[in-house]
């Protein structure tokens, strides 16, 4: 009995040092909304490079005018808002389910080591989006997005490392398949976050 004791309070303690040092409310129905929206995304831009005539595959031989340029950031802003809402709203309902805080220090350390990567990988973006180098911005956005990832497993769930080192593989196998670029920002940002969406709302839920 005493033995039996021993273990429960142990496995409590362990607990309670897993929700003092990790995020550990993060949904996993955001990754599937935030996947949802991606490939929405992915195909209203694929439907304005028919509108104007862009094969996407040519890759850096492709010319935009401003308009579409314009367009296409607006798009991507749009996709950014509707998954960080997502992800709000989803873990933030978790959270309260769990009656843990979302806001604490751990959150704080989680976003800070997360945002590192991800602010320097937009303004690498912005660059290549100022001197016109398009076609390098679809892969770039799947590494750093990785990178901060696989930063961010310190803080949070050690799963979101895998689906961190899937987005670095698809964004480095992108930069030497220039072309492909609209495909494999697909498969990264939509498709994984969905499976990766499921498969954590089944395990964690």
């Amino acid at each position: 009995m005493d033995t039996k004791n021993y273990h429960e309070d142990l496995s409590h303690i362990r607990s309670m040092m897993e929700r003092s040092s990790r995020f550990i409310s993060l949904s996993g129905l955001s990754g599937v909304f935030a996947g949802l929206a991606a490939i929405i995304g992915a195909a209203y831009v694929y439907f304005v490079f028919q509108r104007e005539g862009i094969d996407y595959f040519d890759g850096d031989r492709n010319i935009y005018s401003p308009a579409v340029v314009r367009e296409l950031f607006i798009t991507g802003i749009l996709i950014l808002i509707v998954a960080i809402l997502s992800g709000y709203i989803f873990t933030a309902n978790k959270s309260r389910k769990k009656g843990l805080k979302i806001w604490d220090a751990t959150t704080k350390r989680l976003l800070v080591t997360f945002s590192i990567p991800l602010i320097t990988g937009g303004l690498t973006c912005l660059a290549f989006l100022h001197h016109h180098f398009f076609v390098l911005i679809a892969p770039s956005t799947l590494i750093f997005y990785g990178l901060a990832l696989v930063s961010a497993e310190r803080y949070t769930l050690t799963d979101v490392k895998y689906l961190g080192y899937c987005q670095i593989f698809l964004g480095l196998i992108s930069l030497f398949f220039l072309g492909w670029g609209l495909l494999t920002w697909t498969l990264g940002f939509g498709v994984l976050h969905i499976v990766y969406g499921l498969i954590m709302h089944k395990k964690y839920k």
